[in-house]
């Protein structure tokens, strides 16, 4: 086997497949990037028995053939070559020579054969969904992902296609964040299923805001077309908690805000809560809002803003980190925050049908 092809363009599809190896695997083939060199085109493909990622690039193939070499040392020297033309040729015994100008290095692979396949998706549902949607939709709600292991069934974004709506929900218990979306597909496609973390973060580096993604689901795996990449997972299984239950049914206050000004606002006054009171409070009066932390062994911050409110006074306190995160994740000008009382859960709300519940902190005044 023996292509050449340009360093950049070798190095920008490495590092698209790379992210999904693990440094810690037991399998020395899953430390190896898989490549397939024919039809003028190289097809890299990395697997971590759970997640699969596999892309194309085209290459000039002088000998068509197919190895597996050590991807996180390939990226290495590759990353370091001159921006020039790279020559590769693997012998029989998929040893690769890389030359490079006056470069030359050797790297030891292991045949192809040993590379474990990703699966077929021959009878799978298909579903068409715009990129621009999936990773506007994945970028609300990611960040709200549960990170603690023994809640597996939190580790990834519920995805449910139902009555021609496309929902993602993700909830790490403290709160959550949804968004819906119109999507067309037929009765008999209504699912449900819950996509794992890693599988959302390589989706987030493959989506453009142009053309479609090609999804397709067995009863266990997603696969996930983006041009000419290709992600492979498999599911989380388990039952997702009921989050509609968690959603309140009424709202006593509403207050219609700059999301800029809120999140600024928030972002310094949280430069004075503490690791132990790590709370900022929002008190609100009639045509104003003041945001205050306040930390015994450090100091304290207040913050006032004009805004259109003519309830009842109210104190509220939430984690800072928690309701900025949306705030940082969002587009819009404006945003909507509705209060019941200071023990009740908050719902920042913003447009597309976004929804964030967000559980209040306890006040000490």
């Amino acid at each position: 086997m023996k292509f050449r092809i340009s360093r950049d363009a070798f190095l920008d599809s490495l590092q698209q497949v790379q992210h999904v190896v693990s440094t810690r695997t037991t399998l020395p083939i899953l430390s190896n990037v898989l490549i397939e060199a024919a039809d003028g085109k190289l097809r890299l493909t990395t697997t971590d028995l759970d997640v699969g990622v596999s892309g194309t690039v085209e290459a000039d193939i002088k000998k068509e053939g197919a190895t597996t070499l050590p991807v996180k040392r390939l990226v290495s020297i590759i990353r370091e070559l001159p921006a020039a033309e790279v020559e590769v040729s693997i012998d029989g015994k998929n040893v690769a020579s890389i030359t490079c100008g006056p470069s030359f290095f050797k790297i030891i692979g292991l045949p192809e054969g040993e590379f474990p396949p990703l699966p077929d998706f021959k009878d799978a549902k298909e579903y068409k969904i715009s990129q621009d949607m999936l990773r506007e939709s994945l970028r609300r709600t990611s960040y709200a992902i549960s990170n603690d292991e023994t809640r597996y069934v939190l580790n990834g974004i519920f995805t449910a296609f139902k009555a021609g709506k496309l929902t993602f929900v993700a909830t790490d218990g403290r709160r959550l964040a949804m968004v819906d979306n119109e999507l067309e597909f037929p009765a008999s496609h209504e699912t449900d299923i819950i996509i794992p973390t890693k599988a959302v973060q390589e989706l987030q580096r493959l989506l453009s805001d142009s053309g479609n993604a090609l999804v397709r689901l067995s009863d266990s795996q997603i696969s996930i077309e983006v041009g000419s990449n290709l992600i492979v997972s498999k599911l989380i299984e388990g039952n997702y908690p009921n989050y509609r239950q968690v959603i309140p049914g009424e709202t006593r206050e509403r207050l219609t805000i700059g999301r800029e000004a809120l999140l600024e606002t928030v972002r310094r006054v949280s430069l004075l809560s503490s690791e132990k009171s790590n709370s900022v409070k929002i008190v609100l009066t009639e045509g104003n809002m003041d945001v205050t932390a306040n930390s015994p062994d450090i100091g304290e911050a207040k913050e006032s803003m004009p805004v259109n409110y003519k309830g009842v006074d109210m104190a509220i306190a939430f984690n800072p980190e928690f309701l900025m995160a949306p705030l940082r994740n969002l587009t819009d000008d404006e945003v909507q925050l509705d209060l019941i009382d200071e023990m009740s859960p908050g719902v920042l709300r913003a447009a597309g049908s976004f929804l964030y519940v967000l559980m209040p902190m306890r006040v000490t005044s």
